[in-house]
């Protein structure tokens, strides 16, 4: 059994030109978009359908859960500063 959330509300239908190029015209119910969407955004995965509908939509949508590793913040280093100016510090009058 899977575990995605599919877009059921939605037609993807792929156009291809005589060029070789192709684009998806793409329409999805903004409702249902809201009702998976986190902090106002929502991630999706486009995957090719192995065959057309009877429709012709050529491509399906899902909910994207994946959770990536989070990098950990990188703290910036301290410049080393030159032995000169380390040494001019003491002879600051303030």
């Amino acid at each position: 059994m899977s575990d995605k959330t599919f877009i059921n509300k939605c037609a993807i239908k792929k156009k291809e030109f005589p060029n070789g190029g192709h684009v998806l015209n793409c329409a999805f119910n903004i409702e249902e978009l809201e009702s998976h969407a986190k902090d106002g955004w929502i991630r999706l995965v486009i995957s090719e359908r192995r065959s057309p509908s009877e429709k012709g939509h050529t491509h399906y949508a899902y909910v994207d859960t994946f959770v990536g590793k989070i990098e950990p913040e990188v703290q910036p280093k301290q410049a080393a500063l030159p032995q000169e100016i380390t040494n001019l510090a003491g002879d600051i009058p303030f």
